[in-house]
């Protein structure tokens, strides 16, 4: 039993999307666990702040997400159009950010920024048909 193109490209537009937002997610945490890179620089210096950021797991998985995003980006271009595959991807990822910013993060997400995403949801609909 093979997927039909259109479950297949969405399928990979879907996953693409998916690690965008866990690595975007997973580097913001991150990030806010280390602090301001500022200070820690001025303490530890400026190889003390990378290795900081190297050695912090939510940083490091987010990287590593990120890394195989920018892959299965390559796998959802070869079985997508262009014009379908990249605006369905931001979208998604916008979407997701901003669901995963409000719930994983505890990120104040207004109601200016709800319709925004409702917009955006509107777009990929209208992408999909």
């Amino acid at each position: 039993m093979t997927l039909s193109p259109f479950v297949h490209q969405w399928s990979a537009i879907a996953f693409v999307a998916a690690l965008a937002v866990v690595g975007e997610v997973m580097i913001a945490a991150g990030m806010r666990q280390l602090g301001d890179l500022d200070d820690i620089r001025a303490g530890r210096g400026l190889l003390g702040t990378i290795a900081a950021v190297l050695t912090n797991a939510r940083f490091v998985i987010g990287a590593l997400c990120m890394a195989l995003n920018f892959f299965s980006m390559l796998f959802a271009l070869s079985i997508a159009e262009l014009s379908l595959a990249a605006p369905a991807i931001g979208a998604l990822t916008y979407i997701g950010n901003a669901v995963a910013a409000k719930f994983f993060l505890r990120e104040k997400v207004d109601r200016r920024r709800w319709l925004a995403t409702m917009c955006v949801v509107v777009g990929v609909i209208l992408l999909a048909r």
